[in-house]
Order: C-alpha cells, then structure tokens, then sequence
C-alpha cells in the first residue's frame, strides 16, 4: 500500500475511539496522524524513549516487549491489526516502559497526543471513550496475569489454542486449522513459557491424538477431548 494513498480520516472512522466524530473532527484528527511503513524487524519504539503519541496497527503484526538486564526477552502482547496500544502511557509524560517491534512487514498510525487533547478539549465526550478503550486493555492484561499464575502451562497452551483463535462450538466435530502468526518461540514467550516446554506440549497433544502439527499449521482433530485435557491437567 503506498502510504501517500493511505485515507486517513477514513481509517479514523472505522476505529471505535472515533466512530462519533464528525467529518471535521476526524479531518482534525488526521493532520495529528503519521502513518510509517514498517518492514519486519523494524523497531516502533525503545524503552526509554519519549511517548508523544499513541499507535494503531493498520497491516501486519507488532510485539510489545520487555527485556531482562540479562537480555532475556517477554513477550507482553501480540498486537492485531485494528488494534492501538500506548494510549495510557501518552498521558503520563514518562517514556516508553516497554519495547515495540514489527513482526511483519506493518502498516502503522500514529496519532500525536496534541491532537487528542485537543479534541478532548471541545468534547469531554471523547475522554470517556479513551477511558473505555484503556480499560478494555487494562483487563485483558488482568486476565493475562490471571492465566499465568493460575493455570498450568498446558491449560495455557490448550486456552491459546481455543481461545485465541475462537474455538467456541466444541461439538461439531470440526477439525480446526490454527496457524501460529509468529514463530513457536515468541508465542511460547506470549505465554510465559520456554520454546523447548512449549514444543513438549504440543508433541504431547499431539501423542494422544487431539492435534497434529503440521510445521506453523496446528489442526485441532478433536476439540472437545483437547478441552477435557486442559480440564484434567
């Protein structure tokens, strides 16, 4: 996509923090905007650095994450396309507590946050939807949280396996076809997981006959048996 063709206040529209605006409204927001092409590997931000602005992904994959003094790296979250992330830390006026980069070749919007205190300014309004926006985020890190200290690296593999990928009819007898986004190792990462325990997981689902591997492609042969086994682990 050639970045110069990009619609901006038409892309606006579409995201659920803007649908309210006027023409002239997103027309305003839009001269805040900056749209990057990213290639995979490119960094969007470092830790440290100063947070001016918040971002949304409009192609591609981004990963959010943390790195050890020793180097070791965390997968915070696996960003989505249609999705912002570092809303709350623009309003903060401290740098970026995290790292961000692009896990293939993205699309990104970046939206400066004068332009937003302004529209916050003439519309109380749009504060609110901020703060709904930042509240979905903020529960869903919660329930990440959750997961990680309450459930079993299996039950998080089986949970990432349902879930994620919204294996909600678990009687049809469907087989289902999920395709990991990224490597092994940052989805093991995602889970607070090693690669090696990650990969033991899925051999073993795989030995008892509810998935088969098929390098990136994980086909779900019997889901009500792999959600019994996260049940029983």
């Amino acid at each position: 996509m050639d970045t110069s063709d990009f619609n901006i206040p038409r892309f606006l529209a579409t995201q659920a923090l803007f649908t309210d605006l006027s023409t002239e409204e997103l027309e305003r927001v839009a001269e805040g905007c900056q749209v990057r092409r990213l290639a995979r590997g490119d960094t969007v931000f470092r830790y440290g650095e100063p947070c001016r602005e918040f971002h949304v992904l409009v192609l591609g994959q981004v990963k959010l994450f943390a790195l050890s003094p020793a180097g070791q790296e965390k997968v915070i979250e696996l960003v989505q396309p249609g999705h912002s992330f570092a809303e709350a830390l623009m309003f903060t006026d401290k740098p970026y507590i995290l790292n961000a980069q692009a896990l293939t070749n993205s699309l990104l919007l970046s939206v400066g946050k004068q332009v937003i205190v302004n529209e916050i300014g003439r519309d109380p309004r749009f504060s609110l939807r901020m703060l709904a926006g930042i509240s979905r985020r903020l529960h869903g890190l919660v329930h990440d949280i959750e997961t990680g200290a309450l459930h079993t690296g299996m039950q998080r593999v089986i949970g990432y396996l349902l879930r994620e990928h919204q294996v909600e009819d678990c009687s049809t007898g469907e087989v289902y076809i999920v395709s990991l986004p990224v490597s092994k190792a940052t989805v093991a990462s995602r889970l607070s997981l090693t690669p090696e325990y990650f990969s033991k997981v899925l051999h073993e689902l795989e030995s008892v006959n509810l998935i088969r591997i098929d390098k990136r492609d994980i086909h779900i042969v019997d889901v009500p048996g792999l959600a019994r086994y996260g049940v029983q682990t």
